[in-house]
């Protein structure tokens, strides 16, 4: 079972999935505080370069298996051309509205 984009609890982490899924970059930029920053698998990543290759050039997609913590952590079944799809963990620290950092991994 998923959860719809448009429940999720937190508003930041929901633009930030609702504008993954459309592969839409403003709006994603949008949602994103400035100096923003990310892991993967916990490594620190160049956020830019990141989601240009993991999510908009590769049809990033993610569908929400749950929440927890006020809909600052995601678990979520994510997939792009590139690696298909997998079973992934998220966390967000907002900050103003926007989000400030998240780290994923495979769940």
């Amino acid at each position: 079972m998923t959860i719809s984009v448009d429940r999720l609890s937190d508003p930041a982490v929901r633009a930030f999935v609702t504008a993954l899924n459309a592969n839409g970059r403003a709006a994603f930029r949008s949602a994103l505080a400035p100096g923003a920053t990310m892991s993967d698998d916990g490594s620190e990543r160049d956020l830019a370069e990141w989601t240009e290759r993991e999510v908009f050039s590769s049809g990033g997609h993610m569908e929400i298996e749950s929440e927890a913590d006020g809909g600052l952590e995601l678990v979520a079944l994510y997939r792009n051309d590139t690696w298909g799809e997998m079973r992934t963990n998220w966390r967000f620290t907002v900050t103003d509205g926007a989000v400030a950092r998240f780290e994923t991994g495979q769940a």
